[in-house]
């Protein structure tokens, strides 16, 4: 009994450090492809040559994701989550957890988020979380007991759940309620503390991975803030915020809406004889889609008016600052000015900017997400809160622009707070 309580968190501690590792490199290799993008878009200062740099980049990484995910594991396309859900209440579905499949899914989604298209890693990371906690438990002859109890194999696939989450965001306690509401229906009370364990592993190790290799000087938070301490927000605030949640909550139900006729058009079309094309020719819809989308964003086009330029993390960094954009004009700091170049586009202001940006990102995050490609949801989803929380805290920056009265002191709005609260 000792051995075997023992190896299971044994598992867990190698199950969290493996994905630390996973979730790191994928991010710096994501990084290196963004940055070769916008590093090869400024090479040229003609127009054209700028714009087909722009496009032809994520179309070729997107073209090589479809391709290679369909070759290797078609199981890889979209996010996992459904299907790990399936799984975790008895259904047996070997393929989705295989090893082909784990290899499909990383490079299909280091390809596609390299690419720069609205999409996220999460949902995906908790099918590759699982299908590594698999692979363990197969391949290494000191967990072939995991593998070979059912009772135990999904009771680790559970705390793969959690660590999948945490190891992306590093958050254990959010990446243990994830685990519990993916395994909705059961949840055994010894599995908190496993799912916990396991993800206090892959958060501290991915965080840990950041200070290694100098990309910071401590453990610290994934998105860092620079609020005042004392006492961030004021009560007459939480109207405002009530707000946010409310609007956010109609928000998410329309994009889950938006995405489900988007896959309801594809199932009711796929008789006519455009589908049976696109279906014969897979590459020629995701091409589509993502030639669409960097045209969108171009930086001397539309893109102008929505911050194109700047990836799903560096927007997410800049919804953040501690920095009221509307009086920004006037800053004497260049960090203010740069983040202010970015959403105070040409003939326009940051509400029209903030505006396009939260429409033109639901509609092409609800349309990427569809793609045949290993695709999540959640980050996209997040900015787009954000970014509606930044407009609600400028607007009140605006209405306030003394600040809110709290007692006999009065404290300056900090709209970055609010793109928080919207996130």
């Amino acid at each position: 009994c000792w051995i075997r309580l023992g190896s299971d968190w044994v598992f867990l501690l190698l199950l969290g450090i493996i994905m630390a590792l996973i979730s790191f490199a994928l991010d710096l290799a994501i990084d290196k492809c963004q940055t070769a993008h916008i590093w090869l878009f400024g090479l040229s200062d003609h127009v054209m040559v700028q714009y087909l740099v722009w496009v032809l980049f994520p179309l070729v990484l997107i073209t090589f994701s479809v391709g290679f995910t369909h070759l290797v594991s078609p199981h890889a396309i979209g996010s996992g989550i459904p299907e790990m859900k399936v799984i975790l209440r008895g259904t047996v579905l070997s393929r989705y957890l295989s090893l082909r499949t784990l290899i499909a899914k990383v490079v299909g989604l280091l390809t596609a988020l390299g690419s720069g298209i609205p999409i996220g890693k999460e949902g995906p990371f908790v099918h590759i979380a699982s299908m590594v906690s698999r692979s363990l438990g197969k391949f290494l002859i000191s967990f072939k007991g995991i593998y070979t109890n059912e009772s135990r194999n999904t009771e680790m696939l559970g705390a793969a759940c959690a660590v999948g989450v945490s190891s992306c965001f590093g958050s254990p306690i959010g990446g243990v309620l994830f685990s519990i509401e993916v395994t909705s229906t059961y949840f055994a009370v010894r599995n908190y503390w496993r799912g916990f364990f396991a993800a206090v592993c892959g958060a501290f190790a991915f965080r840990l991975l950041a200070v290694f290799i100098q990309e910071e000087e401590t453990i610290t938070a994934l998105f860092k803030t620079n609020f005042r301490v004392d006492f961030p927000f004021d009560i007459e605030e939480f109207i405002a915020f009530a707000l946010i949640g409310i609007v956010c909550g109609f928000g998410g139900a329309l994009f889950v809406y938006t995405h489900r006729k988007i896959v309801d058009l594809h199932r009711l079309y796929r008789n006519t004889k455009v589908a049976r094309f696109l279906q014969s020719n897979r590459f020629i819809y995701p091409a589509i889609v993502t030639f669409v989308i960097a045209t969108i964003t171009y930086p001397k086009g539309l893109g102008q008016f929505m911050a194109g330029q700047l990836t799903q993390k560096a927007a997410l960094n800049e919804l953040f600052s501690n920095t009221t954009w509307s009086v920004a004009r006037t800053s004497k700091d260049a960090s203010d000015i740069e983040v202010l170049q970015h959403w105070d586009g040409a003939n326009t202001n940051i509400y029209v900017t903030l505006v396009i940006f939260i429409v033109l990102k639901f509609i092409m995050s609800a349309v990427a997400v569809a793609l045949p490609i290993p695709a999540g949801v959640f980050f996209p989803v997040f900015v787009i809160g954000a970014a509606f929380g930044r407009l609600v805290g400028e607007a009140m920056a605006t209405w306030f622009p003394d600040g809110v009265r709290s007692g006999d002191v009065v404290f300056p709005v900090v709209p970055g707070g609010y793109a928080v609260v919207g996130k």
